[in-house]
């Protein structure tokens, strides 16, 4: 019968599936023969929950799976710069595309493509047929440029999200309909397929144009009528490159196709073919489910491919909302908790009135033991009022008593032989501690996921179900809307609280059996048992200890930046000439480049002129100006970020500023903080090293500051094995003195401040990898000599340039570089071409020295509490190579030997530097005089 009326035809995306699968997955290859395989697993998983989930009345009767051919495409006879800003696929990903379409063909599910054009348009033509016949389609894509077909029985299913995107959906993207779409496109330009479109114009003052002048012809041709001259002047003189750019984006409704729509009927698999080419491909976990469905016998596999893991075969059981309970009495929580006891581990989640772990309130606890099976009890849910940790007035009906539940959850969150399950468990420790409960053991799925994946993606719950477990959790702004007219949790009716918190627990549970089992294959169980898991709960006590901040302090310090600030201003204005906004880079850019007539300038994409800080630095070695606006920048910064900022941090119940540690943060192991951020309080300025003043100790009590000297240079001297460095670490030399007289040819007697400042500059800039153009910045030096110190450094410590050659070629070959201690850190960009790859190529020099360097402070960090217990003093802050104490007054000798020991050996046993770690140490009563 042929296709017509009644008939569902199905388009595949078969680009976005690869590389979703790709990226989603970490390197998985073949045993057999060491070929990748990874995006073919995710792919075969991906096609096979398609396939599974398409049944009844809606079903598709004809489906195809929809590829781009490589190679150039008759847009690039229109366009020879079309896509030619595309970075080449990934080295192991080429091989993986034939074997997507060989997958395809193994379920049975027509493939197509065609040389010379790109898979949109193939779907743009069958998408035309299949409309003209009478029948409908539905596109399984989220990309844009399809969306122009939306329309007349055509609409798109993104997958990830399962959400339909149509006529509505289309309008709030682009503003316009599905027919104004390229109009809106050709104007707006496409930086990713570089599509030039008309410059400065985006796509919501595109849509406004097309809304006013109804099409992109009529625009163009009435375009002497705009009001705005700069945009009048783009139309007029970029018409040429617009209309071609609308030729670029419109899709090719008359591809000649050598099949019709008949031809994609939806067939079964064959088995044979099926499981042959998973049997091939040494899937067998996905093997195993599909011949088990089909009745028939799994083939048989040698053995489980060494880099193959469980993330070929993501949870397959549905998210059903429905079958999550809602715990709302004691005998009904005892259940619950006699299965964990069964199970012997829980996924913990809690829901609170806002993200301050000091000062929220406890609104609901999640809890799940199996995939599908979890519940939501409901604590503090408001019908009006209430406030306070134990409040139960104006609660909303249905909800257990805070107190009773608490006291039934205690014992088995706080049992040893119960393991609890979270997602940035650190957060739910903290809330529960405050009420009494310490939450012990715990595994942490953001943690598994950061000691896997560093380098390949964020470690966010959201962000993993998606490429995990293929599921878009419902988003918490559905519950508690945005901005301004937000509500907190305890405001939102607990049957849908229920839904999105047990919801919760869910995906972290499956994220944990699929993560666990992966961390031995991936070679990092050492890196998360001994770095990452034991360092969670350290960092909760840190953060809920806080550390002392004078208000009075910093609001002295405001007024003085403000006084100062004006000073600067007026400064400023007296060598511009004029009054202007010293704090919009449009004013400074006109005072700059139109009225003074700098040199070095540049627009960006709203044609106004762009003054980073690195464009004010060059234009200060040639005038006064630019070199006051970036004092007046610092003192801005210091004033709002810090001065003023901290002022509201302080915790009106402790007196004390509780931050709050990122473990995961930074791909090289690196802590970050937040809320707020003291890890970049500045230290070369004396502004900014004043902010520390006004951290400081309680009465009777000291701050104590210890900080490795120099350790990434002293890790540099090990990994590279320079003799040189490494005999004037051992033997306590200035080493910046040493490198300026071994390069330099100066000795150590007659070195000056300024030859030993250019060596220090070098010995640093060399770590991160800094370029001839980099260091003549920060030296003020002539580009060329810049570049002959670098070269004359790598000329007396050859085994630099040597590390760096090799952790480069070792980053290309295998995707990563590692740390002494394990920790794997992926490279995904280092084969990428252009701007890019510079920066890349750093990356992976740096990354290898500084997660050291970070692993062993994490190690000092672990094993500090122990080795200062029974000490009046307790650990308060890291901050980047430095722990901060407060120590009574009579313990800080004591204190600071026990410190120094644990931290100058944390590298041990594990690894022997080659080099001595030395730990500088100071002591006073607030943070600038200890530090």
């Amino acid at each position: 019968m042929a296709f017509g009326k009644g008939h569902h035809l199905h388009l595949i995306d078969g680009s976005a599936f690869i590389f979703r699968a790709y990226h989603a997955l970490p390197p998985l290859t073949r045993k057999s023969d060491g070929l990748p395989v990874g995006a073919v697993a995710g792919f075969c998983n991906m096609l096979h929950r398609y396939i599974e989930g398409n049944t009844g009345p809606d079903a598709p009767t004809h489906a195809a799976v929809i590829f781009d051919y490589s190679g150039k495409t008759f847009r690039n006879e229109i366009y020879d710069l079309y896509k030619a800003n595309r970075p080449p696929a990934p080295e192991d990903l080429v091989p993986q595309f034939p074997l997507t379409r060989e997958a395809t063909r193994a379920f049975n599910v027509a493939c197509e493509e065609i040389e010379g054009y790109e898979a949109d348009d193939i779907i743009a033509t069958l998408a035309c047929q299949a409309r003209e016949a009478g029948g409908r389609c539905t596109i399984i894509s989220s990309d844009k440029d399809l969306m122009q077909l939306i329309g007349g029985g055509v609409e798109m299913l993104d997958a990830m999200k399962n959400k339909r995107i149509g006529i509505e959906e289309v309008e709030e993207k682009f503003g316009v309909g599905p027919e104004r779409v390229v109009d809106v496109q050709a104007l707006a330009g496409d930086s990713v397929d570089n599509v030039p479109g008309a410059p400065g114009i985006g796509i919501k003052t595109a849509a406004q144009l097309i809304q006013e002048y109804g099409d992109l012809e009529t625009l163009l041709d009435r375009a002497e009528e705009i009001k705005q001259p700069k945009r009048r002047q783009t139309l007029m003189e970029k018409r040429e490159q617009i209309e071609m750019s609308k030729r670029l984006v419109t899709l090719d409704c008359a591809t000649p196709l050598a099949f019709t729509l008949d031809d994609l009927e939806v067939r079964d698999p064959e088995p044979e073919a099926l499981l042959g080419f998973l049997g091939k491909m040494e899937f067998r976990t996905l093997s195993k489910r599909i011949a088990d469905q089909l009745g028939v016998e799994a083939p048989a596999i040698a053995e489980a491919p060494a880099a193959t893991t469980e993330a070929d075969a993501p949870e397959a059981l549905p998210f059903d909302h429905a079958k999550y309970e809602i715990v709302r009495d004691a005998a009904a929580l005892q259940a619950w908790i006699d299965r964990i006891n069964a199970m012997g581990r829980v996924a913990v989640d809690t829901e609170t009135t806002g993200l301050d772990e000091m000062t929220v309130d406890l609104v609901g606890i999640c809890l799940c033991v199996e995939a599908g099976a979890a519940c939501y009890i409901p604590l503090g849910h408001k019908a009006g009022g209430g406030e306070g940790l134990f409040a139960e007035e104006a609660l909303a009906e249905g909800q257990m008593a805070l107190e009773e539940a608490l006291a039934l959850l205690k014992p088995v969150l706080e049992d040893e032989a119960v393991l609890k399950i979270g997602q940035n468990m650190k957060y739910d420790a903290k809330i529960l501690s405050r009420y009494g409960i310490e939450v012990m053991p715990y595994d942490d799925t953001m943690l598994l996921s950061y000691a896997m994946h560093s380098g390949m993606h964020g470690h966010g719950m959201d962000a993993l179900s998606e490429r995990y477990l293929s599921h878009v959790p419902i988003p918490i702004k559905e519950l508690i809307g945005s901005g301004k007219s937000a509500i907190t949790f305890d405001k939102v009716e607990v049957e849908t609280a229920a839904k999105y918190a047990a919801e919760d627990a869910d995906v972290t549970l499956r994220l944990w059996k699929l993560f666990k089992p992966q961390l031995h294959l991936n070679k990092v169980t050492t890196v998360y048992e001994t770095l990452e898991r034991p360092l969670s709960p350290v960092l909760a006590r840190m953060e809920m200890a806080g550390v002392k901040v004078d208000r009075d302090t910093l609001s002295r310090m405001s007024n003085a930046f403000a006084q100062k600030m004006a000073g600067l201003e007026a400064e400023i204005h007296e060598l511009a000439g004029e009054s202007f906004n010293v704090g919009s880079p449009k004013q400074l850019g006109e005072i700059l480049f139109d009225k003074m007539g700098l040199e070095g300038g540049k627009k960006g994409k709203t044609g106004a002129w762009s003054t980073p800080a690195q464009v004010l630095e060059d234009l200060a070695t040639e005038h006064e100006l630019p070199a006051r606006v970036l004092d007046w920048r610092q003192l801005s910064k210091l004033k709002s970020t810090y001065t003023d900022a901290l002022q509201d941090h302080i915790n009106p119940e402790t007196g004390r500023v509780h931050t709050s540690y990122i473990q995961s943060g930074a791909n090289t192991g690196r802590l970050a903080s937040t809320d707020p951020n003291l890890q970049n309080i500045p230290v070369r300025s004396e502004e900014g090293r004043r902010i520390r003043e006004a951290f400081v100790a309680e009465p009777g009590k000291l701050l104590v500051s210890l900080d490795y000297s120099q350790i990434e240079l002293r890790i540099l001297a090990h990994v590279a094995g320079i003799d040189a460095l490494k005999q004037a670490f051992r033997e306590g030399q200035d080493i910046h003195a040493m490198t300026a007289s071994e390069m330099f040819d100066v000795p150590l007697d007659e070195m000056t401040p300024d030859i030993r400042r250019q060596a220090k500059a070098i010995n640093f800039g060399v770590i991160y990898g800094i370029s001839g153009f980099g260091l003549a910045r920060n030296l003020r030096i002539p580009r060329s000599e810049a570049q002959g110190f670098i070269d004359r450094y790598f000329e007396r410590f050859p085994g630099i340039r040597t590390y760096m050659d090799d952790t480069v070629a070792f980053a290309k070959e295998h995707g990563r570089v590692e740390t002494l201690f394990g920790r794997r850190i992926h490279t995904p960009e280092i084969n990428a071409k252009g701007p890019g790859a510079g920066f890349a190529k750093r990356a992976a020099i740096n990354a290898p020295i500084q997660g050291t360097a970070a692993d062993i402070i994490r190690r000092a960090m672990i094993r500090m509490e122990d080795a200062i217990a029974g000490l009046p003093a307790k650990m308060l802050l890291q901050v980047h190579d430095e722990l901060i104490f407060e120590v009574a007054e009579d313990a800080v000798d004591q204190t600071i030997a026990r410190v120094r020991e644990v931290m100058e050996t944390a590298a041990e046993p594990a690894v022997r530097i080659d080099v001595p770690l030395v730990v500088d140490a100071g002591q006073g009563a607030n943070w600038a005089e200890a530090h």
